[in-house]
């Protein structure tokens, strides 16, 4: 199986192929199924405890954003915003408050948790043009990257496991072993090597203005007989969104408890 993936913050693309694209919402859902349950309470001690678990690098990020934050707080006000959501993200990533409520079966919130974001368990970009005016495009030009693609792997001839690697260590516990990528664009960054050989589907992605996320962009691809292990995402403000380019019979997805295929 082969997909393109993207993440968004908006949350939204990934390719037996899939081009996955991650970006940043203004709704989210923790994708694909429950793996802990939620805390629904936290007394003072738990509180300090989990504060004193961060890590020294840790603690003195969290001390740069809120020193950061001062200053930008002051702007905001001015214009009449609150800075009150993102006050309440950061004591939450830091442990010092419980995770919120499942919004749903299957969802698995996280310490990374914008309040006030629309929870769903699956997203139906194409036919959502209001909160994905470019996904319907992208899928149209779906034998663009096909194309493209197929030829990479001629070029690289018929053995393609050279193209894909593994993310990493952490990234193959998660996903499972059976998972591997080719990475377009990371933490923001169009790698570009990788993009030039596949010109097409960079100036394409470039040209729907996506609203990329950090995850970034990627060809991902199943070894046969594997499948994505059930995991979240970490966090409630990025949708990754999955075009697939050769997806075998019987393939399907599930998020929350509700496969699609």
């Amino acid at each position: 199986t082969m997909r393109m993936m993207i993440s968004y913050n908006m949350l939204y693309l990934a390719a037996a192929a899939v081009l996955s694209c991650s970006c940043p919402m203004t709704s989210a859902f923790q994708a694909i199924s429950v793996v802990r349950p939620a805390t629904t309470a936290a007394s003072s001690t738990s509180s300090l405890f989990a504060t004193k678990q961060l890590t020294p690098r840790q603690l003195q990020f969290w001390e740069d954003v809120e020193e950061g934050l001062v200053g930008i707080e002051s702007y905001y006000e001015k214009q009449g915003y609150s800075m009150d959501r993102i006050k309440t993200f950061c004591k939450r990533a830091q442990g010092d408050l419980p995770l919120p409520e499942p919004a749903s079966a299957g969802h698995q919130p996280s310490e990374e948790h914008v309040d006030g974001l629309t929870a769903s368990a699956f997203w139906d970009a194409t036919a959502d043009a209001t909160n994905f005016p470019w996904a319907a495009e992208l899928e149209a030009n779906a034998g663009v990257i096909i194309e493209e693609f197929e030829q990479k792997l001629l070029q690289t001839r018929t053995d393609d496991s050279s193209l894909f690697s593994g993310d990493s260590a952490w990234q193959s516990n998660v996903m499972g072993t059976g998972w591997s990528a080719f990475r377009l664009q990371r933490l923001g960054v169009w790698n570009v090597k990788n993009c030039a050989s596949f010109p097409k589907t960079y100036d394409l992605l470039k040209d729907l203005n996506i609203p990329l996320a950090v995850r970034g962009v990627c060809f991902a691809r199943q070894t046969p007989g594997s499948g994505v292990a059930p995991h979240s995402d970490g966090r409630n403000f990025i949708l990754t969104s999955h075009l697939g380019l050769k997806v075998p019979e019987g393939c399907w997805i599930k998020a929350g408890v509700a496969p699609h295929s």
